[in-house]
């Protein structure tokens, strides 16, 4: 299996159906975009015609959903069938999913559901792995959920989970960092320990979102600008990683797209910095 090239494509947004006039209107200043996966599984329509304009212009990445990489039964063989096909009709720079379950005996539950980080659950997510990517013929890039309960049962961090998995299955990481935030305050752990314990070369991509702070938890709701902590964190991100494909994620209350390109562009001159304080040393 071939390996995708790091440092990938600098800066992208994820596409929302607000913004495709603004991008088939006249160029934006994005290196790419992420579409979710599930938006585009259909035959035609709407969606499908503006996504066949837009990928002419842009390179795409495909986000998921609704994989459930961590079920025990594995993924449903229906869907997998569905995102091979997008996947060879958009050739996408990477396919990420999450690092979750999302239902069982196949009820979607809509949610993106942690999991137990045992030993038993590492052999099943590492064997739903393998079957995804010998099916996409291609490696998969997993996603740190955002969490609000933990098991009892776990052995491990998410972050040692992660890791152990990219050994197994030699799969890639798509790093969340509203979610490390998230779920840190939520858990009391330490962000930075978190990074620390990741494998520097599995890194594929950063998400950088917005949360909900509701004073004894945070929720994320994909909904506000980033917040401080979320910036604080991608500086020390690109301390670990260098530098790493970075997208601006927003899910709900969709401002207009000059709001998310202002944001790309402190993201823009944060890794700057980074690169300068790294030649400078």
């Amino acid at each position: 299996m071939s390996a995708i090239t790091r440092p990938s494509p600098g800066f992208g947004l994820g596409l929302r159906s607000a913004h495709y006039g603004a991008f088939l209107s006249e160029p934006q200043p994005v290196d790419w975009l992420e579409i979710i996966s599930e938006n585009y599984m259909v035959p035609g329509g709407k969606p499908m015609q503006m996504l066949e304009a837009i990928r002419t212009r842009y390179p795409m990445a495909m986000h998921g959903v609704s994989l459930s990489i961590g079920a025990v039964a594995g993924p449903d063989a229906a869907y997998l069938r569905q995102l091979r096909a997008l996947t060879q009709r958009v050739q996408p720079l990477w396919v990420s999913d999450h690092l979750c379950w999302t239902g069982v005996r196949g009820r979607q539950m809509h949610d993106l559901l942690p999991l137990p980080y045992t030993e038993e659950a590492l052999t099943v997510v590492a064997r739903n792995v393998a079957r995804v990517q010998d099916a996409l013929g291609r490696r998969l890039v997993l996603e740190n959920v955002s969490s609000y309960i933990e098991y009892q049962d776990s052995a491990m961090s998410e972050a040692q989970f992660l890791a152990e998995l990219c050994q197994r299955a030699d799969c890639l990481l798509l790093v969340d960092l509203n979610n490390i935030h998230v779920s840190a305050v939520n858990h009391g752990f330490d962000a930075l320990d978190y990074l620390d314990a990741l494998p520097r070369d599995r890194v594929q991509q950063f998400h950088l979102a917005g949360h909900s702070d509701y004073g004894d938890h945070l929720v994320d709701t994909h909904d506000h600008p980033i917040a401080s902590p979320v910036w604080a964190l991608y500086r020390a991100a690109l301390r670990r990683f260098g530098p790493v494909a970075t997208m601006v994620e927003r899910d709900d209350r969709i401002p207009p797209l000059a709001e998310l390109l202002a944001e790309l562009d402190i993201a823009r001159a944060i890794a700057s910095e980074a690169d300068e304080v790294e030649l400078a040393v």
